[in-house]
């Protein structure tokens, strides 16, 4: 991967998603996600008002495809029923037990359509890689999904364990003590996962318990300087060590992704693995039935078609849905 001056997006248009990492250093700082068929935040629909709060700047509007979605900042003069252009400012959340509903706002004259992956990608410029580059694994890629997929963050002397449930995102700080040391390590892995993973919205910390004022106001001061930069409102520590972030929320994180659609992830994981195989002779894929089973037939045919290969595969129950592997068979 060659220098450059400062942090930059690198963009793979990857099959059925595109990936998105900012990198400084050879690091990878931030990633992002995007899946085909989502409505992103951005987006431009058409949507009808089917219900309003009491005539109030909220209510409900049902998009094209039949998708709800709840609105707001609406116009006094808008009946239910009435048709008009929303802007989504939230995707649809799938969290264990339901889904957040999208949220919209009225987007006036906007014209109907997605926006560019990369062009909404915030703050440094956006470098979209061929299939061949290789920088996304020479960055850690492997070793960001791995974290999604885990949950599990290590850090010197503790570890995160990263859980999205309805309410928030819950990171709990493991480790041996003594517990200030392990809280003001943990301090610096919780603010880089943040931009990592892309975890937004109200995030629960639960350091452990420090008994002493001081030794909580240190934390607090350690957690300021970390997270120089991140755009949210932060509580102090209480007395149970809990602290909690918020901030800004427009999707899913990837932990929420891999947890809520495991299989879905593993495909696309695999299907990343596979366009990047060398050598001649057939595709194999081996995955779990589960993972198989995910991969529509227009995510095949497009690997075949990136390819040029003929595409076989082997469904192995014995595998976890991310044990999968691609290999070329030699004629």
């Amino acid at each position: 991967m060659p220098d450059r001056a400062g942090p930059e997006w690198l963009v793979e248009r990857g099959i059925a998603e595109d990936r998105a990492i900012l990198v400084e250093n050879g690091t990878i700082i931030a990633a992002r996600v995007a899946w085909d068929g989502e409505l992103r935040a951005g987006t431009v629909v058409q949507a009808r008002l089917t219900s309003r709060a009491g005539g109030g700047k909220r209510g409900a509007v049902q998009l094209a495809d039949g998708t709800i979605a709840l609105i707001d900042a609406l116009d006094p003069g808008l009946t239910e029923g009435v048709t008009l252009a929303v802007r989504v400012a939230r995707a649809s959340i799938a969290e264990r037990g339901r889904t957040k509903l999208p949220l919209v706002r009225p987007a006036g004259n906007a014209a109907p359509g997605a926006p560019d992956f990369a062009a909404q990608l915030p703050s440094h410029p956006a470098r979209v890689l061929l299939p061949t580059d290789r920088a996304f694994d020479d960055a850690g890629w492997d070793d960001v999904v791995e974290q999604a997929v885990s949950g599990t963050v290590s850090f010197p002397g503790g570890s995160l364990t990263i859980s999205p449930t309805p309410a928030m995102t819950l990171i709990d700080v493991d480790g041996m003590p003594p517990l200030q040391a392990l809280a003001l390590a943990a301090v610096p892995a919780i603010a880089s996962v943040l931009a990592r993973l892309d975890i937004g919205g109200s995030v629960g910390i639960d350091f452990p318990s420090l008994s002493g004022k001081q030794d909580r106001q240190a934390v607090d001061i350690a957690l300021e300087r970390a997270l120089t930069g991140w755009k949210g409102e932060r509580t102090a520590m209480n007395g149970f060590g809990f602290v909690q972030l918020v901030s800004r929320l427009e999707g899913p994180s990837l932990v929420a992704r891999f947890a809520r659609h495991p299989a879905g992830a593993a495909a696309r994981v695999l299907l990343r693995q596979a366009e990047r195989v060398a050598g001649p002779g057939t595709l194999l894929l081996v995955c779990h039935p589960a993972v198989r089973h995910a991969v529509k037939p227009e995510w095949e045919a497009e690997l075949a078609r990136r390819t040029g290969r003929v595409v076989r595969w082997q469904e192995d129950t014995g595998l976890a849905l991310h044990g999968g592997f691609a290999q070329a068979l030699a004629a």
